[in-house]
């Protein structure tokens, strides 16, 4: 039986635990350029000191309009790289793994002056109206987050996350809420996504297993449940997505009767019937920082690997605590096993 530090593999990546840092924006680009500064360094690197087997790069947006705030990550420019190999460079010499999350913010873009989306429908009554993308400006998006992934493989990168979920761009295009478009982008509510997985895998080596975050059901009345989610999701698995990472939510404001759950573990169950339904590993993610809890995912095999989202935030050493408290053998730093 698997626990949460059982070994997994897919494909070329061998993490040495099931633990996940997930990406979490810090908002802390100092120049307003996109390039990852020291507080991400020191960031990221604790959390592989920590043990965490696989750690996430936030939300890294494939142009400055792209980004939910000027103070967000980009990778639209080589400018841009060095900054984050230096930061994979060191959790790799701390027996970390790591990916990044490549994303646009589409109509949640907050500074962008006019933000773009798949149809002119606004956020909330509160945020910029975006405008609707042309065909061909579609089309230009696709090649911006091919060159995002391309840079991220230079930068030496182990694993490349699509952000489809939380009501960004590739959640737009999939959701009949956001995307009433009458182009080709429209009659198939997933082409912008596959079309993007596809030229993510064409920058990618073979072995290099590609992720993608979803939002299993919109909580808005009239949005996608479950059964739609698996539905596009296997489209997405067809076009080339190794890895689900299962969210919820995110796609507009949440009516009082259709609020996720607070409760621990409250998105396990979506995480379970994707992976069921599509035969493929997932991530699932969602107030699992009890390490208790967190094992017994594992365990029941309801997903493959676990995020630890807040609780890595208190905590970056999270996973070594979670070792000693289950009494499971991981690599502990030298300079830290008096403390254990």
């Amino acid at each position: 039986m698997n626990d949460l530090f059982s070994p997994f593999t897919i494909k070329g990546l061998d993490l040495k635990n099931r633990i996940v840092m997930p990406p979490m924006c810090q908002y802390s680009v100092d120049k307003k350029d996109g390039v990852a500064t020291e507080w991400h360094y020191m960031h990221y690197v604790s959390r592989a000191i920590g043990g965490t087997g696989l750690v996430i790069v936030e939300m890294t947006d494939v142009e400055p309009d792209g980004r939910i705030s000027d103070f967000d990550l980009g990778l639209w420019s080589d400018d841009q790289i060095p900054a984050l190999k230096r930061i994979v460079d060191a959790c790799h010499s701390y027996g970390a793994k790591v990916g990044i999350q490549i994303a646009h913010a589409g109509r949640k873009a907050e500074d962008a002056e006019v933000p773009v989306a798949p149809s002119a429908i606004a956020f909330d009554e509160k945020s910029k109206q975006p405008r609707a993308l042309t065909t061909e400006e579609v089309k230009g998006q696709v090649e911006k987050f091919r060159a995002a992934v391309a840079r991220a493989v230079q930068a030496g990168f182990d694993t490349i996350e699509l952000h489809g979920a939380h009501g960004y761009l590739i959640h737009q295009f999939h959701s009949p809420l956001t995307n009433k478009r009458d182009d080709e982008y429209g009659k198939d509510l997933t082409l912008f996504g596959r079309q993007v997985i596809q030229a993510a895998k064409a920058e990618m080596p073979e072995d290099m297993p590609l992720l993608m975050r979803i939002s299993a059901i919109e909580y808005v009345e009239g949005g996608y449940g479950i059964q739609e989610s698996i539905a596009f999701a296997k489209e997405y698995q067809d076009a080339g997505v190794d890895v689900f990472h299962i969210s919820a939510g995110g796609e507009g404001p949440i009516a009082a009767w259709g609020r996720p759950g607070t409760h621990a573990a409250y998105q396990v169950p979506l995480a379970k019937q994707i992976k069921e339904s599509l035969d493929i590993p997932v991530i699932a993610v969602g107030r699992l920082d009890d390490p208790i809890l967190a094992n017994a995912v594992i365990g029941n095999e309801e997903a493959d690997l676990v995020a630890v989202g807040r609780g890595m935030l208190r905590n970056p050493y999270w996973a070594l605590e979670t070792a000693s408290k289950l009494k499971k053998e991981t690599q502990i730093p030298r300079q830290y096993t008096t403390g254990f």
